[in-house]
């Protein structure tokens, strides 16, 4: 059984060439973070699993010495909310607290939360206005902007809660159902309450540690699609004025540079789900056919529940913390990993390759952006490998330089609108295999979708029209491919 939580370890990081598959840094790629729940040294709650929930002091518990009896209270009180919740597999009102909280005290560097000014936000604006317009000269998709807003942390996690909880609730669901099936038949009526306590303290649990790492994460992302996702609301291109000024620092870049390049790439995204209606849902149907494969080890969790203790309820956070529940080898969830990984490598990769031929003609240090985000992407933060371990698979394009390499081909022997026509449906992708040999892809031949629109059109009585978006068919020798 695994080390981490869940028993998933995290995929090898990218290779540095993108190519052979060797790792960079030895077997550092392969290994999750050294206590991804934050229950314990280091993870800011010292040695007591409820430290995040109440501020590292319960009675009895270490830091308990240093609560006054104002404090003391809202702990129980605390307590009492977690210990009533019915709701469902994770406590949402108490992840977005905790993440208040955490975006309150600011990240490990000192740097706290501000509310945005308003010459931040005309920055903001002007920076998405300057990146539409550019990308309108490299790609056929239209701008998927209509507003752009500049977010402080606090306001980036209101905004993103709703689509962290359609990625987690699968998996927290899977492990709720976990907990009452160890149970045989005929004792689950009589430990209905002890049935009730569980699913409340597993909704407390996931809502606190998901709540802690959304306040981390809140302190690195630049944007809502940092991680290839779509976090924001639909059509808001947001970017988060101070932890630009963050990254900028030492990068020996003009701070306006910068966000001008980090607009594009926020831009660009938001044309890619803006206009592709199948992408998101592809995507998040991915991470739930995966977390539908998860399996539990109920001898494990058997134990757990047989000497479980009311008093002790860091008990349940230990055995999590130990390892109960890992990924099913099987054909459908490798199945769902490889069409996660694909799907994310392509996003990333037509973002990245579309983003540099915006951006090279215009900002002298396009070049040395595009590696610094791209490495960025590749290697994540603690707040993303924490997300890694909760949703049992990492949100990163591990092939986003062989799919940014497979875009620009495109675009060289296809043009922008015949690349970005492959985006009309999603069995006109490449897939994993066509990375291995993006050659073959980009002269092989391709069903026109378009064509069979029309005639499923005109035979259901419709005057469908030609798509002025059909790829191109044509062989090398001038002639018409076949459809």
């Amino acid at each position: 059984m695994s080390d981490t939580p869940f028993g998933f370890g995290l995929p090898p990081e990218e290779p540095e060439d993108g190519d052979n598959g060797k790792k960079k840094g030895g077997d550092q790629g392969g290994q999750g973070p050294a206590n991804p729940f934050g229950f314990g040294p280091g993870a800011g709650g010292g040695d007591n699993p409820f430290a995040a929930l109440f501020g590292g002091a319960m009675p009895g518990m270490p830091g308990a010495g240093g609560m006054n009896p104002q404090d003391l209270g809202a702990a129980f009180q605390q307590l009492g909310q977690m210990l009533s919740y019915e709701g469902g597999p994770v406590n949402w009102d108490m992840a977005k607290d905790i993440a208040r909280q955490t975006v309150a005290q600011g990240t490990a560097d000192g740097s706290k939360d501000a509310s945005v000014t308003d010459g931040e936000r005309a920055a903001v604006e002007e920076a998405v206005r300057l990146a539409d317009l550019w990308l309108d000269g490299v790609t056929s998709l239209p701008s998927g902007s209509g507003t752009a807003v500049a977010w402080s942390r606090a306001e980036w996690v209101e905004a993103t809660l709703p689509v962290w909880r359609e990625l987690v609730d699968p998996v927290a669901e899977r492990v709720g159902s976990a907990m009452g099936d160890v149970l045989p038949e005929e004792m689950r009526a009589m430990a209905g309450p002890l049935l009730g306590m569980m699913r409340s303290m597993g909704g407390a649990m996931f809502g606190t540690q998901i709540g802690q790492a959304v306040g981390v994460l809140a302190g690195e992302v630049v944007g809502s699609t940092d991680i290839g996702l779509p976090l924001g609301p639909a059509g808001k291109a947001a970017l988060l004025p101070l932890n630009i000024a963050e990254f900028s620092s030492g990068l020996g870049v003009p701070q306006e540079e910068v966000r001008l390049y980090l607009a594009l790439r926020e831009a660009a995204h938001q044309r890619l789900f803006s206009h592709v209606p199948w992408l998101r849902s592809h995507l998040f149907g991915a991470v739930e056919g995966y977390a539908r494969g998860i399996k539990v080890d109920t001898s494990k969790l058997e134990d757990v529940v047989g000497q479980l203790d009311p008093t002790h309820p860091e008990q349940m956070q230990e055995a999590l913390q130990q390892g109960m529940f890992q990924p099913e080898d099987s054909p459908e969830q490798k199945a769902a990993l490889a069409r996660l990984e694909t799907a994310l490598a392509l996003v990333e990769g037509w973002v990245d390759a579309v983003v540099h031929a915006a951006a090279a003609p215009h900002l002298p240090s396009a070049g040395a952006l595009r590696e610094t985000l791209r490495r960025r992407r590749a290697t994540g933060g603690p707040a993303e490998q924490t997300f890694a371990t909760l949703i049992g698979l990492e949100l990163r394009p591990r092939r986003l330089r062989d799919a940014s390499r497979l875009w620009a081909s495109l675009t060289d022997a296809r043009g922008a609108e015949g690349r970005d026509a492959l985006w009309e449906h999603p069995d006109m992708l490449p897939t994993a295999a066509d990375l291995d040999d993006p050659d073959g892809f980009v002269h092989r031949e391709h069903l026109d979708f378009s064509e069979l629109d029309k005639m499923l059109g005109e035979a259901a009585g419709g005057t469908a029209g030609p798509d002025p978006k059909k790829p191109d068919t044509k062989k090398d020798d001038g002639s018409e491919g076949t459809e």
